[in-house]
């Protein structure tokens, strides 16, 4: 018997009280899917949910789908799981410890042993970047430390690799990604009529870091503010990080003991009356460096 308020765009076959199209609403994400999908995996939630014949006894919402109170987000990958029992996930994926929770709640165990190994990989610097966090593929405060540490060590060799590169430098670098930082910031001073000398400098406000995520964390750690884009993956670029110091010579050591070396730098200034009655100028530059390493 076919159903008023039944979701989907099929009549459902004899004995089975769901439609072959079935929609379904997952935390406010709605998926259209077909129901020999939803039991492919015998035993699974899904496979109980749609298999009963009190279809009256499933959540809906207010437009008849069929509701699930899970993450809507990650139920995009268990769905691609049910439709041929393989796990694909995109490079560098950051929350493979839900979805193996979304997994294990979904009934799934194949999926569950795919994701729980990934876990508990360690060193897998060298491996395919699917195969664990990308928070195990960046390098640690303490290994850019230690990295640093070495190249200050052996500053003869060190120096040897810069006269062959170009100043980039290669002893103790095993490991480094190449890669692109820029710094940028903003300063102004106020510059009176008479003389230079009557010039007043104000203090850099903030210097800026634009690049890599994993770079940017690497070179400057717990000195990078992260505030105004916490939850960028590592391998995603950003432009909203900044310094929790004001001194650009600071940043600049810190580029060069992580084998960084500035490649270009651009800067523009404007100029305006500080006030109407007087010939004191206001100027302001925005000036940026950007630094590679190889």
């Amino acid at each position: 018997m076919a159903l008023a308020d039944s979701a989907g765009c099929a009549n459902p076959v004899e004995d089975n009280p769901f439609p072959d199209i079935i929609e379904l609403n997952v935390g406010g994400q709605v998926y259209i899917t077909r129901h020999p999908t939803l039991v492919s995996v015998p035993g699974s939630l899904l496979w109980e949910m749609f298999t009963q014949k009190n279809v009256r006894s499933l959540a809906r919402d207010s437009k008849g789908r069929f509701f699930v109170d899970r993450d809507g987000f990650l139920f995009r990958y268990i769905l691609d799981y049910m439709r041929d029992q393989q796990l694909v996930l995109p490079e560098h994926f950051p929350e493979r410890s839900r979805l193996q929770r979304e997994a294990e709640y979904f009934m799934l165990p194949e999926l569950v042993k795919m994701l729980a190994p990934k876990l508990s990989k360690q060193n897998s610097l060298g491996e395919d970047p699917c195969q664990s966090d990308p928070e195990e593929l960046s390098p640690s405060t303490d290994t850019a430390r230690a990295l640093s540490s070495t190249g200050a060590a052996l500053p003869g060799a060190a120096a040897a690799g810069t006269a062959g590169t170009g100043g980039a430098g290669t002893i103790g670098t095993e490991g480094r990604r190449a890669g692109f930082i820029t710094i940028g910031y903003r300063g102004s001073y106020t510059l009176g009529r008479d003389s230079q000398t009557d010039a007043k400098f104000r203090r850099v406000a903030r210097i800026m870091v634009c690049g890599k995520t994993s770079l940017a964390k690497e070179v400057f750690g717990d000195t990078l503010n992260e505030s105004r884009d916490p939850d960028r993956p590592p391998e995603r670029y950003t432009s909203r990080y900044y310094l929790k110091f004001t001194f650009l010579e600071q940043a600049f050591d810190k580029l060069a003991d992580a084998g960084f070396h500035m490649v270009a730098c651009n800067s523009t200034g404007t100029c305006a009356f500080a006030h109407d009655q007087t010939d004191d100028r206001i100027w302001t530059s925005y000036t940026e460096y950007v630094f590679y390493r190889e």
